[in-house]
């Protein structure tokens, strides 16, 4: 599966089959959120938070890619995210984007 986030694939001519998408509310444990918010008081990369949302990227990317591959893609283009925080703590991340199979 091609995965891009232009609306074309060098060299291809694609064929329209719609919108994919895949999402996840994704959050960190209560031990985690607690020293991360620590890490507010002097500044600098929260890193619990950083892995969260890329784990959550990954699961919601590979959702949109499951639902591509139903449809009988063979890439997905224009590829975007959303985040959006849900609760103290937690957020969904949305990854969508245009399934296409490729005409012979």
């Amino acid at each position: 599966m091609i995965l891009v986030n232009t609306d074309y694939i060098s060299g291809k001519e694609l064929e329209m089959l719609g919108m994919v998408k895949g999402s996840t509310i994704q959050s960190k444990n209560v031990g985690k959120d607690i020293t991360q918010s620590f890490k507010t008081l002097v500044g600098g990369e929260l890193k619990g938070y950083t892995e969260m949302m890329n784990e959550a990227r990954a699961l919601a990317s590979k959702r949109m890619v499951e639902e591509a591959e139903r449809l009988g893609a063979d890439a997905v283009v224009n590829i975007r995210y959303a985040s959006a925080s849900v609760m103290a703590g937690a957020a969904e991340v949305m990854a969508y984007g245009t399934a296409v199979k490729f005409r012979s």
